[in-house]
């Protein structure tokens, strides 16, 4: 999701340096949800081409991909990630069938590279049906789960891969900071993100230590925080995006980790039941 803002650019090193301070209002009375006066909070802000909220594959790959066309360009784009996990990949922890189309389109070369968490590719699929607690009859596997050519992977490792990636190219990427707000200029549209306040005590009152979070606005800002993020859910809501949609669908899986030998030949077999 990408929301557009006009914003002037500066680069900066890190989330310490402070570009300015400004005073801007809580969501709420930026969003005229809430009728009560609140406190304006002031805070640093720090000014980007591009925000990027979220340091999955997707938004890791928008930051690959908009550092690629300043090199094909000329033009510098300054670009900030923000990831809410201690480290780039912490909070991915699904293992993975890699289908490798979109990194070749991304990144050709990635074969070459020697630390690429890719390399045990799928050589055979099985596929059953469990009729009862004890009992599976094999099937043919259809074409549409064939997996051959495919890699199996865990996403964590493909995800650090990336942010290793990202950061070779010039993306500002800030682990350890969630967005916490997104931010409205005063036409209504979206200018930015703030990081989460800390300091604050149970009740939600500034405590001795409070400090307001980081004010980080851009010309574009790009939501990939995930199907349930909180900044996509304001926004869908605030601009009715969701209007003459498909309603959302989510599926649920199960997964089993499996000790078994030899490893080599488990770990290019995938097999899927129903």
């Amino acid at each position: 999701m990408i929301l557009r803002a006009a914003a002037p650019r500066l680069r900066h090193a890190s989330l310490s340096t402070v570009a300015r301070r400004s005073t801007v209002c809580t969501p709420a009375a930026a969003r005229h949800l809430s009728t009560s006066e609140e406190e304006p909070i002031e805070r640093d802000s720090m000014e980007y081409d591009v925000v990027i909220v979220g340091g999955g594959p997707a938004g890791l790959a928008a930051a690959i991909r908009l550092k690629q066309l300043e090199e094909t360009t000329g033009n510098e784009i300054s670009v900030c990630l923000l990831e809410k996990a201690s480290e780039v990949g912490a909070h991915v922890v699904s293992g993975n069938v890699f289908e490798p189309r979109a990194l070749d389109e991304l990144l050709p070369d990635w074969r070459e590279d020697a630390d690429a968490p890719l390399q045990t590719k799928v050589e055979a699929d099985t596929f059953a049906y469990l009729h009862s607690e004890t009992g599976a009859i094999p099937l043919p596997c259809p074409p549409s789960l064939h997996n051959e050519g495919n890699y199996v992977a865990s996403l964590s490792q493909v995800v650090r891969w990336l942010g290793e990636k990202a950061e070779a190219l010039g993306v500002e990427v800030y682990p350890g900071f969630s967005a916490a707000e997104v931010l409205y200029d005063d036409r209504g549209g979206v200018r930015g993100v703030a990081t989460r306040d800390v300091g604050l005590n149970k009740d939600g009152s500034k405590g001795e230590n409070y400090e307001p979070g980081m004010e980080l606005l851009a010309k574009q800002t790009l939501l990939a925080e995930g199907a349930r993020g909180s900044c996509s859910e304001e926004v869908m809501a605030i601009f009715d995006l969701r209007k003459n949609c498909d309603p959302q669908q989510f599926g649920l899986g199960v997964k089993e980790v499996r000790s078994r030998r030899p490893v080599l030949r488990c770990l290019q077999l995938v097999s899927i039941s129903r």
